[in-house]
């Protein structure tokens, strides 16, 4: 239960008497809201006491009456504007003219209850403005997860750019002083270096080109029925020129013809990622398989390496945003740490399931499953 002050600033000793037995016992609770809110009324006579009462209490609701001894209600309503205080403002009034709402609305106020007002009437706006607190509670908690998490992101993504441009411009530094000397193949090793590092900093930018289409759900999808045997079979000779530098035999096992309704780019996505990493974590002489079959209900793609494996806590983090695995045998191995992040949200936003098996030093088996008309059994 959670409780909302309301303040009640009125000369008439029975509207204020009255509103707080109306909301003594009254309880707001919608199937959308985590839990019902109850209320907790105080009482102002003035707009001088009124305002005091605003500065201790920090009421979440103003129930104000325009006619008071001393100032008035719109003076106590422009007092809270220019304060800049969250408190939504409900004006009470038998002298509810035209110019008065003009006035009011521009200051600030959220509705009116004319007076006289029934117990249902003050109960059904009070009902709205609970809903409006909780529908702005919960749009600010979602702002401050959301400045959060970009916090980290950027946080993350300065760091993974940062890194490989100090090393770049330090090697530029160690051949503009000819540090290794005048002859230029001393330098070799220098510019293979940066030219690793700026390739990972390519794949970082076009991971996050993928990732920031998969999350915000902009572009416009083409789905279509997609042969997963084609875009598998490209994706393979795609790679092959590195799973030659590596001496890795690449394998597709499957009919020639397995389709699924999707669109064919986030599916080469899907696979261009499974099957470079299995190449890239792979050992020299080792391979890869990749295996498409179907049954009555889903697709199942499994992609199965003989490289350096994990282990199951390693396991567990791979799919998160921005995790590479950090062991003796990674650490020359480039990447952006997003690629099986993207992988898992493309095949979210399907329906699909994905998984890992793998075992140190003996390989890992990413398994894949797509719906076709309804979820995989």
């Amino acid at each position: 239960m959670s409780t909302l002050k309301i303040l009640v600033i009125d000369d008439e000793p029975g509207i204020r008497s009255g509103i707080s037995r109306i909301l003594r016992n009254f309880r707001v609770d919608y199937p959308f809201m985590e839990e019902a809110f109850d209320f907790e009324v105080r009482e102002a006579s003035t707009g001088e006491a009124g305002i005091e009462s605003i500065e201790n209490d920090k009421p979440d609701i103003l129930l104000l009456d325009n006619k008071l001894p001393g100032i008035q209600g719109v003076e106590v309503l422009e007092y809270v504007r220019k304060k800049q205080m969250n408190i939504i403002v409900v004006m009470i009034t038998s002298y509810a003219s035209l110019e008065l709402a003009v006035k009011a609305t521009s200051d600030g106020a959220y509705d009116f209850i004319p007076k006289p007002f029934t117990p249902q009437e003050l109960k059904s706006s009070i009902e709205n403005i609970t809903k409006r607190v909780f529908l702005k509670k919960m749009t600010n908690k979602l702002q401050e997860t959301g400045k959060q998490i970009r916090f980290q992101f950027l946080s993350v993504l300065s760091h993974e750019l940062k890194a490989p441009l100090n090393s770049i411009e330090g090697y530029l530094q160690m051949i503009r002083e000819r540090q290794a000397g005048p002859q230029l193949e001393s330098y070799d090793y220098m510019v293979d270096r940066m030219l690793q590092r700026i390739k990972g900093m390519r794949m970082l930018i076009l991971d996050l080109l993928d990732l920031t289409r998969v999350e915000s759900g902009k572009g416009k999808r083409d789905i279509k029925e997609v042969n997963l045997v084609d875009v598998a079979h490209t994706a393979i000779d795609t790679m092959r020129p590195y799973s030659i530098q590596k001496d890795i035999r690449l394998n597709l096992h499957g009919n020639d013809t397995i389709t699924v309704m999707a669109d064919s780019e986030e599916m080469e996505i899907i696979f261009n990622n499974l099957i470079s990493n299995a190449i890239k974590y792979n050992r020299e002489g080792g391979s890869v398989d990749c295996t498409l079959s179907r049954n009555e209900n889903c697709v199942e793609i499994l992609v199965e390496d003989t490289g350096i494996g994990m282990t199951a806590e390693d396991s567990s983090r791979i799919f998160d945003d921005f995790v590479r695995i950090k062991t003796e045998k990674t650490k020359n191995i480039s990447g952006s740490g997003l690629g099986l992040s993207i992988v898992k949200k493309l095949i979210d936003s399907y329906k699909g399931e994905i998984e890992v098996t793998s075992e140190p030093d003996k390989g890992s088996i990413f398994k894949v499953k797509l719906p076709i008309n309804k979820p995989c059994s």
